[in-house]
């Protein structure tokens, strides 16, 4: 069976997950680096194995979390829905079985809060831990008089973290944000439908979502 370490040394995907990265940094935007989708991949994964669900289950998570903006390398725009398009073909010439390359590209296609639903387990797990990555460590402006909104926000944030209570099925967010640098409500200006997003995700896995920030429930 296909892992993330096959994922991670096919040459295609590395290509296009460096030069997606690459184009985004040349619109200016956040970074999408082996950062990103690493720690994206091992908190998906992490979600699925604390709730109980199976080993397998868990590296799709990991593989769809993995891949899920290598779509970038084509457009930011619909990038969840192309880079299912670039992932299918290569997963299955990989060798992977074909029910899995479909609820590995479905995650990935629906991992974007602009159309994105929480059609399976492993995209569920996706949408959490895709947009619990908000931190300063993202942005590439270093000028701060220029940031804009999204800049402020990911700046502001000193720590983000997702923890997941098996017992209780919480899912929760915590974000400790400055707010010297943005006050909290700017974040819900941008991320407010990322956060309903992630509550439909959380109830997919039978959880309830939380969302703390600066040790305030908020959600």
């Amino acid at each position: 069976m296909i892992t993330v370490d096959d994922v991670k040394k096919n040459p295609i995907l590395d290509s296009f997950i460096r030069k997606g990265n690459e184009f985004l940094g040349a619109m200016g935007y956040t970074e999408h680096s082996y950062r990103h989708i690493n720690l994206v991949s091992s908190i998906s994964k992490n979600i699925l194995d604390k709730l109980g669900y199976s080993k397998r289950e868990a590296e799709l998570a990991a593989i769809a979390g993995y891949l899920h903006d290598v779509g970038n390398v084509v457009s930011r725009n619909d990038h969840g829905i192309s880079g299912a398009t670039i992932c299918c073909p290569i997963l299955l010439q990989m060798g992977m079985n074909p029910d899995e390359v479909a609820i590995v590209i479905s995650a990935i296609a629906n991992h974007e809060e602009q159309y994105g639903q929480p059609v399976s387990t492993v995209a569920a797990a996706l949408i959490l831990a895709d947009k619990s990555d908000v931190h300063r460590s993202r942005v590439r402006n270093q000028e701060f008089a220029t940031f804009d909104i999204h800049d402020r926000v990911n700046y502001a944030v000193e720590n983000s973290l997702v923890w997941v209570d098996e017992k209780k099925r919480t899912v929760t967010m915590e974000l400790t944000i400055n707010i010297e640098i943005t006050p909290v409500m700017e974040y819900f200006e941008i991320f407010l439908t990322r956060m309903i997003l992630c509550r439909r995700a959380a109830v997919f896995l039978n959880c309830v979502f939380e969302l703390v920030v600066n040790g305030a429930k908020l959600l």
